[in-house]
């Protein structure tokens, strides 16, 4: 039974998620906020090899509906071998893209549909979905530039993909933004990641007074 919150970070590489999910470890730990944090697709061992495939820069050929079923079988090892206990144990779970992140890239930008991709990942979910999912805002440009900037990162195979692409994942969100406005909330990622956190907590800050209060 789950016993704590389920948050997740949504939004374009080069929107900031990375160094915000460390801002919030850091704020969650000084609060004495028992915690963990993950990442999709990845976070366990047999996921992380599942990234591998997804993201390697030689598998181009793959086929979009391919990458789809991927991440679900990614996402559904590392739901039930990770998020699910953790959440049982009274964790509050972080975790950097989850079912959205589908249906913004594969459903909507790859044009699969945010349906059928859905479909796919409510057999892999069995219906847990995120308490909070903060989507980090920013134009692809200055998202891709940040990444080109960044050469510490590794590229992988999403980021080979043209700027239309990108621009499409974006409207994917806003979609969802459209659908689920109570569990979605826009951030804007274009500002000093200082005033990023202060929306970002006060955010969290909500959800978890909300949480205690039921």
């Amino acid at each position: 039974m789950k016993k704590s919150l389920f948050i997740t970070l949504e939004g374009p590489d080069g929107s900031g998620k990375s160094t915000i999910i460390k801002m919030i470890e850091e704020y969650l730990d000084k609060n004495g906020i028992k915690h963990i944090s993950t990442r999709e697709p990845g976070g366990i061992d047999i996921a992380e090899q599942v990234r591998e495939v997804i993201l390697n820069k030689k598998n181009t050929a793959m086929d979009k509906r391919t990458e789809a079923l991927l991440y679900a079988a990614s996402r559904r090892q590392h739901l039930a071998e990770r998020v699910i206990p953790a959440l049982e144990q009274g964790n509050l779970v972080i975790c950097d893209r989850f079912v959205d992140s589908s249906l913004a890239y594969q459903g909507y930008a790859r044009e699969i549909g945010m349906e059928e991709v859905m479909r796919i990942n409510e057999f892999a979910i069995e219906g847990y979905m995120p308490d909070l999912t903060l989507y980090l805002d920013i134009e692809p440009q200055i998202g891709l530039a940040r990444i080109a900037k960044n050469k510490e990162r590794e590229v992988n195979r999403l980021d080979l993909e043209k700027l239309d692409f990108h621009n499409k994942v974006r409207e994917g969100y806003f979609k969802l933004l459209e659908a689920y406005p109570n569990r979605i909330k826009k951030i804007d990622a274009s500002k000093e990641i200082n005033l990023v956190f202060e929306d970002v907590k006060r955010l969290i800050n909500y959800k978890i007074t909300e949480f205690l209060n039921k």
